[in-house]
């Protein structure tokens, strides 16, 4: 764990009073993230154990008899309606105790909900030059909000309620109420559209208090009270506008708000720090294969042993090889390459290795062509068409549930693939090409497709194979493979196969490639555990 986070973390289990006791963890090495830690902090918060009770505060019965009071002032001056009292809080609705100087209310008693609207898109006078905001969920990304993406006019806000400063708001119709339940207060007269909710409080000194409270049941109102649609999911408002809340004495309320507003900076830091920590570890694998890979192909990663046949033998043998396929009929005779010149070598590699050109280690055979309709046509025996898709991106060839099939009597047997064959795209997005798997079997009933290549070694060795796996795996090949490639359309490149036999990478002795290949594999053990 990096010094920044481990530090973060120390402050953060400090404030919350023996954090990990109140979980009963005993376990020293547990760290909780960031969001898990704000979440057990505003429970605590809510049930009375963040700080301590004064048995000299005023009672929260004390607070509600002024809420009601304004309520009660609020109507006889004809501002609000006289609604029916709300049922009394059952033993059932209560989720856990609460001290005896605090009191259980539904959140509707606090103050009065409302809801925005859209002024019409068409009333140009609505829209052009307004300077009122008009909130979305789009502004919600704070705990206060002074401005809004959209603005309307006095004439559209004349249709509309303008909000207060101080009133709080809350998205209850998005998608977002999958993961979060935005809440913020204006720090602006404003207007909101039809997404949100506006809670003007009875008395404005709860506000800070019921803001943390209604965080700290936000688990259980996304978990409970938002309900899915086909459209987007919203807020099942009548049972949360009925939600029980615990309400502290108004001095405990200003000592928990003092005491949440000293922490949570901390978590917020903490936070930070866990995000910068996963990315580096989301990261952290992939780049050491890279490294590992390239360290590899450099001669970097093992030591060179004098006693080792030079690459030069090896070379000679595929080349015998070759002439032996290309005399059986087996692969078409064309044109020798073109010795690699220094010029083109990208870095230095060992004595006893060699730079050599694909076309002069393999064959790069395209896969099976065939007409739409003869995917129509059945048989007793039909073939799986490979396409670019099967290639992972780890390296690994799969079977989709949407792979293809055709009846063998379209199918060559000659194209069935055999163990030791790699297989790469030859048609696909700039970032698929040059992803590479290695078949380490014979499948007698799969094919590749017309937009991948199969590369079929000269010298069929199960090293050899797997050391080219690793060199064609590297960022080095791949960043060759994109850069010889023909842009198809709008979405894909072409791969020639032309150019990738042209191509060259560096070959180490055979036995120095056993060693590397059981080097990366062991390496690369570690980094997925």
């Amino acid at each position: 764990m990096c010094t920044e986070y481990s530090t973060i973390f120390e402050k953060c289990q400090y404030f919350t009073i023996n954090f990990i006791l109140l979980t009963h963890s005993h376990d020293e090495d547990v760290r909780m993230t960031a969001q898990q830690l704000k979440n057990s902090i505003l429970q605590l918060a809510v049930q009375g154990k963040l700080v301590p009770q004064d048995p000299n505060d005023e009672p929260a019965s004390a607070l509600l008899e002024r809420v009601r009071t304004e309520k009660d002032q609020l109507i006889k001056e004809g501002k609000i309606k006289k609604e029916k009292p709300l049922p009394p809080i059952t033993e059932d609705e209560i989720p856990f105790e609460i001290p005896e100087s605090w009191e259980w209310v539904r959140l509707r008693s606090l103050g009065i909900f409302s809801g925005g609207k859209t002024p019409s898109m068409a009333n140009h006078n609505f829209w052009n030059g307004g300077n009122i905001p008009w909130i979305s969920s789009k502004d919600m990304k704070s705990k206060i909000i002074s401005s809004s993406e959209m603005m309307i006019t006095h004439a559209a806000a004349a249709t509309m309620k303008l909000y207060d400063i101080g009133t709080m708001i809350m998205v209850v119709r998005s998608g977002i109420l999958k993961r979060l339940l935005p809440l913020s207060f204006l720090a602006t007269p404003a207007t909101i559209n039809q997404d949100l909710k506006a809670l003007e409080l009875y008395d404005i000194s709860i506000s800070d208090y019921l803001y943390y409270a209604i965080r700290a049941f936000e688990p259980y109102i996304l978990f409970q009270l938002v309900k899915a649609v086909t459209t987007v999911d919203s807020l099942k408002f009548d049972e949360f506008q009925d939600l029980p809340i615990p309400l502290p004495p108004e001095n405990e309320m200003k000592r928990i708000v003092e005491y949440l507003e000293q922490l949570l900076p901390h978590i917020d830091e903490y936070d930070k720090a866990e995000q910068k920590l996963t990315a580096l570890n989301s990261i952290f694998p992939e780049q050491l294969k890279k490294s590992i890979l390239q360290a590899a192909i450099q001669g970097k990663l093992v030591e060179q042993d004098p006693n080792d046949e030079p690459a030069s033998e090896l070379l000679e043998r595929i080349k015998i090889e070759k002439e032996q396929l290309i005399k059986d009929g087996k692969i078409k005779k064309e044109k020798p390459l073109p010795p690699i010149t220094e010029d083109e070598i990208p870095f230095e590699i060992p004595k006893n290795w060699e730079w050599v050109r694909l076309g002069d280690l393999l064959t790069a055979n395209s896969g099976l062509s065939y007409k739409k309709e003869n995917l129509d046509v059945k048989s007793d025996k039909m073939i799986r068409v490979l396409r670019g898709g099967n290639i992972t991106d780890n390296g690994e060839m799969i079977f989709k549930v949407d792979d293809k099939f055709i009846s063998n009597e379209f199918v060559n047997e000659n194209l069935f693939l055999t163990a030791f064959t790699l297989i790469t795209p030859a048609v696909s997005s700039i970032e698929q090409i040059g992803k590479i798997a290695l078949l380490k079997q014979d499948y007698k009933d799969v094919v590749v497709g017309g937009f991948v290549l199969s590369l079929i070694p000269h010298y069929i060795n199960d090293t050899l194979s797997s050391f080219l796996y690793y060199a064609f795996s590297t960022v080095y090949h791949r960043d060759s493979c994109r850069a010889i490639t023909n842009k198809s359309g709008q979405a894909f490149y072409n791969l020639s196969r032309e150019k990738l036999l042209q191509l060259f990478i560096p070959i180490p002795p055979l036995a120095e490639q056993q060693r590397i290949v059981e080097r990366i594999e062991e390496l690369l053990s570690y980094t997925l555990q």
